[in-house]
């Protein structure tokens, strides 16, 4: 692809982008309001536990066994895949927090007004508070990164894993923790990310878990090759 390509589908992207989050925003409190799970004790439980599936920690964790696993069972192609799509996840996650470190948006279940209020309120630094890590949302950050990386390998498991991502940002506003633009925003975060690491790092993480491999048989020969 050209440079004028890139540059076109990039800015094409990141208006669509701001858009979509424009449009979500003014929809937050009609969403926000029909998700809320409050008084339903049995969506709270499956909110709960959708909401962990989406900690960094759980995909990470899942992540490394799987790759390991798939592993030693000599199938490197495969523990690659599971490793680039876990890293990709944890890298969307983690720029997710960066973002919101800044941005400052009040919670849904703030104990402070709503509103957007950067990295100073009340005459205190707020980067990093709980109250005021809104926009966007981390878990769904990380489950739209694992979504997205997996579609760009197999689109089969892609759509299996989105409906993981659906789940997770759906939990995130029944709980109140995020509004319906946070998680719009994280969307629009970590799909070029996982773009962008598939173009930079795929290759280079595929050959890593080849040679890992081949050094792997070459220490236990009876092993034989993969």
């Amino acid at each position: 692809m050209s440079a004028p390509n890139k540059k076109r589908n990039f800015l094409f992207w990141l208006l669509a982008g701001v858009a979509a989050v424009a449009l979500a925003w003014q929809l937050d409190g009609t969403v926000d309001a029909a998700l809320d799970a409050a008084g339903k004790p049995s969506l709270q439980k499956l909110a709960w536990w959708c909401s962990q599936t989406g900690e960094g920690w759980a995909v990470a964790l899942w992540g490394i066994l799987s790759a390991a696993i798939f592993f030693l069972m000599k199938r490197p192609e495969v523990a690659a895949k599971i490793f680039f799509v876990t890293l990709t996840s944890e890298i969307a996650g983690l720029v997710s927090i960066i973002v919101r470190a800044f941005a400052g948006r009040a919670r849904p279940n703030a104990r402070v007004p709503q509103g957007v209020y950067g990295v100073w309120h009340d005459s205190h630094w707020i980067v990093g508070q709980y109250d005021f890590s809104s926009f966007p949302s981390g878990h769904s950050a990380v489950a739209v990164g694992l979504a997205a990386s997996a579609w760009l390998f197999s689109p089969r498991w892609g759509a299996v894993a989105a409906v993981y991502a659906v789940a997770v940002m759906w939990s995130r506003i029944a709980q109140e923790s995020h509004h319906l633009s946070d998680v719009v925003a994280s969307t629009v975060l970590a799909i070029p990310i996982a773009v962008l690491m598939k173009k930079y790092f795929a290759t280079a993480n595929g050959i890593f878990f080849e040679k890992l491999a081949d050094k792997k048989a070459a220490v236990n020969p009876a092993s034989g090759k993969f």
